[in-house]
């Protein structure tokens, strides 16, 4: 009911966009780059989960800068709702329309611009695919500092609008840190450009950092600089079996002093999630049929000296074993047995959609108590039939926790009521965050309370009134509405 409420008032004084609308959009990006067939609409109103499904009968696909300026300063003084969208992978309904708002695409506008291999920076517009890019620096012996399991469709843009963490946040951080410089289009049209690629400049206000991870509410980022870390000459990676979830947070401490500067990932995944993409994913076997175990941890280490980290790990698997909190393992002896390895923990959700229905909580709670959500959620949802499976990113703390009604794709209110809000609450109570990586979306404006206090959100209002005073970027998404004070900020002194 907050949700559907939040969706009302947010849609409340926009308009649908007319023939009027369509004939100018099309004297701004062209007539083959506007959609309206229901047909060629289809993908763009629909998430990837197909969970989160609008209405929108227009599809804009801009191929410039200047485009997108026009065509928001038009939603903006015609008070028409836009939802900016890159590859539509989130799993929150940030991409698609909640209604029949303007959907605008960035896929056309796809161009690197730059690379410099002296200072180890990107320059690229907003429509770049994350797997091109890391092919493109790749082939100048650099890395992007993102990894997803969505990177052969989602685009550098949506990534930062969300700020995706990935495989390897544990190594080069969040894209707060990673993003140099940003352009980005805002609701009236205006352009901020801001894609300097200087690692250090502290003049004045960090504007950029307003949009990475606004969700596209407060502008449009339509390009961006990052910053490029050197390709690493050598990477090893191993996957490890534990009876529990405590062996395998001991081992990742053991993890963490023995494998210190060279560690690159550590991700973890339970039996019911190995078992969920061996049974659905062709080509996806066990790697430890001999031991099935309740926990699995994949650690990766990268660095310059194929030797020197080949040794660290064997010697850090050896330690883990030796004390009894590893019982299995392996360590791939090549790049294809290292993909099979990262294709099963990247395919989980995968497997996911094709079992059920899934209902996804993106997490993060302290290390200690990670596990313990699973196996609360597990003992919830066992009347419900449902199958629960925990699997995510043990360096950083993140937990998806998925729900999982097998054979059955519709929603299931029984099974929904059973979660929420209980599983926020339960977040709540251990100060965790209800959403680690995957934004709010249209799913949780209505317990972002639960993660920010009130004066934080009174701030989060502020910002969107000053940069988008009509409310016409992605309504109803992150922020709940506002008091009708609209000053819940102010101290009361």
């Amino acid at each position: 009911l907050g949700a559907t409420r939040n969706l009302r008032r947010a849609l409340s004084s926009l308009r649908s966009p007319t023939e009027l609308d369509v004939q100018h959009f099309a004297s701004i990006v062209g007539d083959g780059n506007v959609l309206t067939s229901p047909t060629d609409l289809e993908p763009y109103n629909t998430d990837w989960m197909r969970k989160y499904v609008g209405n929108s009968k227009l599809a804009l696909r801009p191929g410039s800068t200047a485009e997108v300026s026009r065509v928001l300063a038009h939603c903006h003084a015609e008070r028409i709702g836009v939802v900016p969208q890159g590859g539509n992978t989130g799993l929150v309904g940030g991409s698609v329309p909640v209604a029949d708002e303007v959907v605008l695409s960035l896929g056309r506008m796809d161009r690197v611009l730059s690379v410099d291999e002296d200072s180890g920076h990107l320059v690229c517009e907003a429509g770049c695919v994350l797997e091109a890019l890391q092919a493109h620096v790749a082939a100048r012996g650099h890395t992007m500092p993102l990894d997803l399991g969505a990177k052969g469709s989602c685009q550098i843009g949506g990534n930062i609008a969300t700020n995706a963490g990935g495989l390897r946040f544990l190594r080069y951080g969040s894209l707060h840190g990673s993003v140099l410089g940003l352009e980005a289009v805002l609701a009236d049209g205006t352009v901020l450009d801001g894609l300097t690629a200087l690692r250090k400049n502290n003049t004045g206000y960090d504007v950029k950092q307003l949009f990475i991870g606004s969700e596209g509410t407060l502008g449009v980022v339509t390009a961006c600089a990052l910053a490029l870390p050197r390709a690493p000459s050598s990477v090893h990676l191993a996957l490890l079996g534990a009876d529990s979830y405590a062996a395998l947070l001991r081992t990742f401490g053991v993890a963490r002093r023995r494998l210190a500067e060279v560690l690159s990932a550590a991700e973890f995944l339970d039996r019911a999630s190995l078992e969920l993409a061996c049974e659905k994913l062709d080509g996806v076997r066990d790697p430890l049929p001999g031991r099935p175990c309740a926990q699995y941890m994949l650690v990766e280490v990268s660095g310059s000296d194929a030797g020197h980290d080949e040794a660290k790990l064997s010697a850090f698997v050896d330690e883990a074993m030796e004390s009894g909190d590893v019982v299995d393992g392996t360590i791939a002896q090549d790049g294809a047995q290292s993909a099979a390895l990262w294709r099963l923990r990247e395919g989980i959700t995968e497997a996911l959609g094709r079992t059920g229905r899934v209902y996804k909580y993106d997490v993060s709670l302290p290390l200690a108590q990670l596990y313990d959500l699973v196996e609360e959620t597990r003992a919830r949802m066992a009347p419900h039939g449902a199958l629960v499976s925990g699997f995510g990113h043990l360096g950083d703390g993140n937990l998806h926790l998925n729900v999982c009604t097998p054979g059955a794709f519709d929603a299931d209110a029984a099974v929904a009521a059973a979660i929420e809000p209980w599983v926020f609450e339960y977040i709540a109570e251990r100060r965790g965050s209800i959403s680690a990586e995957h934004g709010v979306g249209v799913m949780k404006p209505h317990v972002l309370h639960l993660s920010k206090r009130p004066p934080v959100i009174g701030v989060m209002h502020a910002l969107k009134r000053l940069l988008d005073p009509h409310g016409i970027l992605n309504p109803g998404k992150v922020l709940p509405p506002p008091p009708e004070d609209e000053r819940p900020w102010r101290s009361a002194s």
